[in-house]
């Protein structure tokens, strides 16, 4: 085989904690290799050090691209080179064009001047190769995630791409999208593009992977050779998380109560901007202490705009319709009223509405619920350490320090002090939107014991995601979701993804 990269004995210290312990990594030539691993393992920290977003001289270890020994300074060497990476938060402007976004920082210039004619071309030519039939000229704001996903690999593409790298391109996609992507990356492997695809979508890899790495804890465990489909996703997930998970859900006992602990009555959201669009549309739900509750649908559903919109009507305008918290009417017109209704809502985007990632985890932790840190309008900054201790230890919060910036946290811990935060609110319904999103297998099986532990401690859980089969391994009832509408429910044992997505798709 012909090897196009080899990093040898890469080793990555920020304070307080190694992220790479000397990692070496070989890569052939015109593969899909794969890499696995949880949370804060050290996947994407490596390949930050590949792409010189972590430049020569922040770590120890050699980069051998193409034969040579590579030295980045940063991000533009590596891109010079061929190298190419899409990180899991996009980097596109919404208000630019695709073919402002495809060439920024990358222009088609003549005399110092864009050449916006060579420009819409060559953007064609690009779309054309990922699939999109959008219009250069097509506003990034007014295409879906999925499409977004795509602009970025035509971007890639424009530069000349030799070597791809992926850091869990589907998190946010829906499984059509997902598919397209992945049929991509095996056309591109048709071409002579080597990839090096980063995600926790098991079976998204053993679909497309030729080869997979698996990292724990900053070391370079095993390359599991997937060619000829010998490879398990139990092989797989038994090298991440170093045991055996007999079990992807934890078991449990349901204790549901028999009257409603939470009730949602006639409820009607519109678009906040396009006053013609009516997103939310006569929803009916319900939820008893002890129960966890699930709500299917596909992208779009409407299902994060219910969910928001009840939660101190956070998104949405023209809002009606009723909240009752144990069989009375609850006011729920703001955030600070929902919470004191005994509302909690845990977003799908951690970063940008779930944290304050500058602020250390302490911070974080008790920032819905001051008055409980607090003695006459003061925060006691010793009682505010204990709580973020406390729930440190209780839900496995893997950090040097609760003084550390939440920013420094891998994706599943980051989403743990989120769950934190809400729970040291205490809430007497939880509200959580897409609770696993972009985490590993171990770190969902720690969260789906939290969601278990709030069950059997009386609280209800509403639980929006948009993996099917953890709907059905983790609720006792699922409502369906489509077009702003419930098109129906089921119990567990009844439910299974055909018969959702039947009523998905029934008129």
């Amino acid at each position: 085989m012909d090897t196009i990269l080899e990093m040898r004995n890469i080793t990555k210290t920020f304070p307080g904690v190694k992220a790479l312990d000397d990692v070496s990594l070989k890569v052939e030539r015109g593969e899909i290799h794969a890499l696995c691993g949880e949370n804060g393992a050290g996947k994407s920290t490596l390949m930050k050090v590949l792409s010189g977003v972590y430049p020569i001289g922040s770590y120890e270890g050699d980069i051998l691209y193409d034969g040579d020994v590579q030295e980045f300074k940063d991000i533009r060497d590596s891109e010079e080179r061929g190298i190419i990476i899409i990180h899991q938060e996009l980097a596109l402007v919404p208000l630019l064009s695709i073919a402002e976004n495809i060439f920024l920082g990358n222009e088609i210039c003549e005399n110092g001047v864009i050449n916006w004619p060579a420009t819409f071309a060559r953007t064609g030519e690009l779309l054309k190769k990922v699939g999109l039939r959008e219009t250069p000229s097509e506003l990034i704001t007014n295409i879906g995630v999925g499409k977004q996903q795509l602009v970025e690999i035509a971007k890639a593409l424009s530069k000349k791409v030799k070597l791809l790298i992926l850091d869990e391109p589907t998190a946010s996609l829906q499984e059509n999208d997902s598919q397209k992507l992945l049929d991509l990356l095996l056309e591109f492997k048709a071409q002579g593009i080597t990839s090096i695809l980063i995600s926790h979508k098991l079976n998204e890899i053993n679909r497309v992977a030729d080869r997979i790495t698996i990292i724990r804890d900053g070391k370079a465990i095993s390359t599991l050779d997937a060619r000829g489909g010998k490879i398990t996703e139990d092989d797989i997930v038994k090298d991440m998380v170093g045991r055996d998970m007999a079990h992807r859900y934890p078991d449990r006992t349901p204790n549901i109560g028999t009257d409603k602990l939470m009730e949602v009555r006639n409820w009607n959201v519109t678009h906040p901007l396009h006053p013609e669009r009516k997103v939310v549309k006569n929803v009916n739900i319900d939820v008893a202490a002890g129960e966890v509750v699930g709500i299917a649908g596909l992208m779009g559903a409407g299902r994060t705009e219910l969910a928001m919109s009840i939660f101190g009507r956070a998104y949405g305008a023209d809002i009606s319709g009723e909240v009752l918290i144990n069989g009375k009417p609850a006011d729920v017109t703001t955030v600070e009223k929902a919470i004191a209704s005994g509302l909690a809502y845990v977003t799908e985007d951690r970063k940008e509405m779930g944290l304050v990632l500058e602020e250390s985890i302490t911070t974080n932790i008790t920032l819905a619920n001051l008055d409980g840190v607090a003695e006459h309008g003061v925060i006691n900054e010793g009682a505010e350490r204990q709580v973020a201790e406390e729930y440190r230890s209780k839900i496995n919060i893997r950090t040097p320090n609760v003084a550390q910036k939440a920013v420094n946290l891998s994706g599943g811990n980051q989403q743990k002090v989120v769950l934190a935060k809400w729970l040291f609110a205490g809430p007497e319904v939880l509200i959580l939107d897409e609770p696993t999103r972009g985490i590993d297998v171990g770190a969902k099986y720690e969260i789906y014991t939290i969601i278990n532990q709030l069950a059997a401690d009386g609280k209800g859980v509403i639980m929006i995601s948009s993996e099917m089969p953890e709907l059905l391994g983790m609720c006792d009832r699922i409502y369906v979701m489509n077009e702003g509408e419930i098109k129906g429910q089921l119990a567990a044992n009844d439910a299974s993804q055909e018969k959702i997505m039947r009523m998905i798709l029934k008129a």
